[in-house]
């Protein structure tokens, strides 16, 4: 899983050095105003243009076509391919592990809060207990704290799906068919966007959560992820 998410991690940072600038709403390019702009490749300014003219000659309100005062970068055909592949086998995997979390019991039982966890009081008590940072030994699995099953069930049922329906969103082929996607977000930059937010806050609940369990004993949380003991 960790693996899965580093190539994806991996390909989409090579799928954005194309255009390192986000926006919001249904449109946006280098002639358009960006909501964010991100200085990870040579593509983050371009620098201007050589030319600038009407895409249609005699036109009136014709796009302006222009040509780069600086080449871009846009060797990534291949990340876009790895990354829509392992795309897809994370979202198996997760399907299976919710399938099997909702007929084992495990998902209701060991991760979903109860109404008395989801207390404001509750909840600010167990942050406390993390400051200053104690990390505990591991016990190898539930119960979990209410942070811990606040945490998981905000990845598992809300981030992830979000991730799979806005990558979705910025599909052509999708949005073609089903136009109601992209609309869900207010436009395929939009959905570009959040996208790019989920996957930032989604690397460093990853980090923060294998960080985790490298000091609370590797070798006994491995053992009770992989054998359940």
């Amino acid at each position: 899983m960790v693996l899965g998410v580093a190539t994806l991690a991996f390909t989409g940072l090579v799928i954005l050095m194309a255009h390192p600038r986000l926006y919001w709403g249904h449109v946006g390019n280098d002639m358009t105003s960006a909501l964010i702009e991100l200085p990870i490749s040579k593509n983050y300014h371009h620098r201007g243009w050589e030319t600038s003219r009407p895409f249609f000659d005699g036109v009136a309100g014709s796009p302006i076509s222009g040509i780069r005062t600086l080449p871009i970068f846009n060797y990534n055909s291949w990340g876009r391919s790895l990354h829509f592949l392992m795309a897809w086998i994370l979202v198996i995997t997760g399907g299976v592990y919710v399938g099997a979390g909702m007929i084992t019991g495990h998902l209701p039982r060991n991760l979903l809060p109860r109404a008395i966890k989801r207390a404001p009081r509750r909840l600010w008590q167990d942050l406390r207990d993390h400051f200053p940072v104690r990390t505990k030994p591991a016990r190898g699995g539930p119960p979990y704290g209410p942070l811990q099953k606040l945490a998981y069930c905000v990845v598992i049922l809300l981030a992830l799906p979000l991730m799979v329906l806005t990558g979705l969103a910025m599909s052509p082929a999708i949005t073609v068919a089903y136009p109601w996607v992209s609309d869900l977000f207010g436009g395929s930059q939009s959905a570009r966007t959040i996208h790019f937010g989920l996957f930032v806050a989604l690397g460093l609940f990853t980090f923060g959560h294998m960080l985790m369990v490298v000091l609370s004993g590797l070798k006994t949380q491995m053992r009770a992820m992989t054998v359940g003991e």
